[in-house]
């Protein structure tokens, strides 16, 4: 078979109107992986990324690239439990149950396909979705468990418990983001988001932050955790949390807890989905 980079250019781009070409289906992938063998999601010219893992699996089934459309970017070292792609391949090709096990035979054992199935042809991964929620994991003990390392934030000083459900209380709800997100490199047409829920789970050492929300800004979740963690420590007061809620202009957090402790959980589909012709379109088929 030809190498990868010899393969006829993909078939579908980015665009959040496009459809499967005739005799092709759009494929809806529901994905898990190990974020600390991958720099992250997006295709790189090095290749080391979830999305370039997926696309060398679809050229070596397929014999011709095709492009993988995931609902969002994550980190190098950010895990996925939940993570939802598109892509558009021949509609006879293979069984619909077939296509999972397939794609796994190619694909390193650090990133697997949970579950295929055929989605409406005006489903996109990104554009469809409603919202989404992130799990971030914190050890909060004296030693680090070697079967965590990689997988939590190690803070071997004990957190108070209640000061982070406190945090969580004052972040949640619709507010301005732009003191707890990093520069991606070009501005946001919008900074606000909406927080339905941040629950606090504290299990022996470990803790759980899970974070429910219709989108998230760039590292948005760590740079909330690195706050609510200094606070828990006593390092800063809520005082401080709340000037960059209410002025976030001009002023920014220089917290942000590291990549391997955060878990892409799950990507909602529902009423607010994507636009199909300028539309609003309901998508029923979630993961």
């Amino acid at each position: 078979m030809a190498g990868f980079a010899e393969l006829p250019e993909p078939l579908s781009g980015l665009n959040s109107n496009d459809r499967p070409p005739p005799g092709q289906m759009r494929l809806r992938l529901l994905l898990a992986y190990e974020g600390g063998a991958f720099d992250g999601w997006q295709s790189q010219p090095n290749g080391r990324t979830v999305q370039d893992a997926l696309e060398r699996a679809l050229a070596e089934l397929l014999g011709e690239r095709r492009v993988v459309h995931g609902s969002g970017r994550t980190d190098a070292g950010v895990h996925a439990l939940g993570q939802v792609a598109h892509v558009d391949v021949p509609e006879k090709r293979l069984a619909l149950h077939a296509w999972a096990a397939a794609l796994n035979g190619h694909l390193p054992k650090s990133v697997r396909v949970l579950d295929a199935r055929k989605a409406p042809p005006i489903f996109h991964a990104r554009f469809s979705a409603s919202g989404k929620v992130y799990t971030y994991r914190l050890w909060n003990d004296r030693c680090l468990h070697p079967l965590e390392v990689g997988r939590a934030w190690h803070l071997p000083v004990p957190l108070d418990v209640n000061v982070v459900r406190a945090t969580a209380a004052l972040l949640t709800g619709t507010h301005d983001f732009a003191g707890f997100a990093a520069n991606r490199g070009k501005p946001e047409k919008s900074t606000e988001r909406s927080i339905g829920k941040i629950a606090v789970f504290k299990s022996g050492p470990l803790m759980r932050l899970r974070f429910e929300g219709d989108g998230f800004l760039y590292r948005m979740v760590r740079m909330l955790t690195g706050s609510m963690v200094r606070v828990a420590q006593g390092k800063a007061n809520m005082a401080w949390l709340e000037e960059l809620l209410r002025q976030p202009k001009g002023r920014r957090t220089s917290y942000c807890a590291p990549a391997d402790g955060l878990y892409l959980t799950e990507v909602k589909y529902g009423i607010r989905a994507g636009k199909a012709g300028g539309a609003l379109v309901k998508n029923t088929a979630a993961p």
